[in-house]
């Protein structure tokens, strides 16, 4: 019979915990990967890399599948964006810094 490995964390006032290291590499999690949480009848946690969004949403699978599908049959209707609306959405997005990686504030969570 294998060995477990059993390790530990620890929750924040905040309910947030770092996933150690012998996990991710078990799971092999990376940075932005979700985590996937089954909650048996006895109380036992089961954790795992979640699946893929795209492959997990069959409408969303089927609706790329369209858009590849029409994009493939009929090139023709594909159109360069225009000009003006790129040049509006950088002058909206101008000095907008964005860290994905940073922790929600509290009134976001």
């Amino acid at each position: 019979m294998p060995t477990a490995i059993e390790v530990e964390s620890t929750l924040t006032e905040r309910y947030q915990t770092t996933v150690p290291e012998t996990v991710r590499r078990a799971l092999r999690l990376g940075k932005r990967d979700k985590i996937h949480y089954s909650i048996r009848p006895g109380g036992e946690v089961v954790l795992s890399k979640a699946a893929d969004v795209e492959a997990a949403d069959p409408a969303l699978g089927a609706f790329l599948g369209f858009l590849a599908h029409d994009m493939t049959h009929h090139p023709e209707r594909l159109q360069a964006v225009d000009v003006d609306l790129v040049q509006r959405i950088q002058a909206l997005t101008a000095g907008v810094e964005l860290d994905m990686g940073a922790a929600l504030s509290a009134d976001d969570e």
